[in-house]
């Protein structure tokens, strides 16, 4: 099944500034750091999506649950706008240069999430092109103050598959 080539960023700014950090954490797959994860989900309000980024080794096993929230961990908003991990330097940076500043800003992170995971990489790619294709929708959810069901292609594999 064919789809869409995404041809223009979204109008919708918090969609844009999300997918903009997905793009990000691709930029970091792509230089060696394939052990970078995250984990998204959506603020009590239901307005902000909100992402974590850590190492695979604070993933626990279902893939995308954190085990310690705060230790080893970048967190983001889209209520920051573009002022991405509340850096007042970040508003209009590409993916790449956001990817650049990550490493710098946030080297524990990076020096444990240096290496090969391709699996995990090969699915972010399919969660940056949906998310660039679709609506807010289209983010990755994993948790929220409501239910939530999961879409088999939705979840990231658990860390060592």
């Amino acid at each position: 099944m064919a789809h869409p080539v995404s041809r223009h960023p979204s109008t919708s700014p918090p969609l844009r500034h999300a997918t903009r950090l997905l793009a990000m954490i691709h930029e970091l797959h792509k230089a060696g750091y394939q052990r970078l994860r995250f984990c998204s989900g959506m603020a009590p309000s239901g307005v902000h999506w909100r992402c974590l980024l850590t190492h695979a080794d604070n993933i626990g096993p279902d893939g995308r649950t954190p085990i310690d929230w705060d230790t080893d961990t970048a967190h983001y908003t889209t209520g920051s706008g573009d002022g991405y991990f509340d850096w007042n330097d970040a508003p209009r940076l590409s993916a790449r240069e956001l990817a650049v500043r990550f490493v710098t800003r946030f080297p524990a992170i990076a020096t444990k999430a240096d290496g090969a995971d391709w699996r995990y990489a090969g699915w972010l790619t399919a969660i940056l092109g949906k998310a660039e294709r679709g609506g807010v929708d289209a983010l990755p959810v994993f948790y929220a103050d409501y239910p939530l069901t999961f879409p088999p292609d939705a979840l990231p594999p658990s860390p060592g598959e």
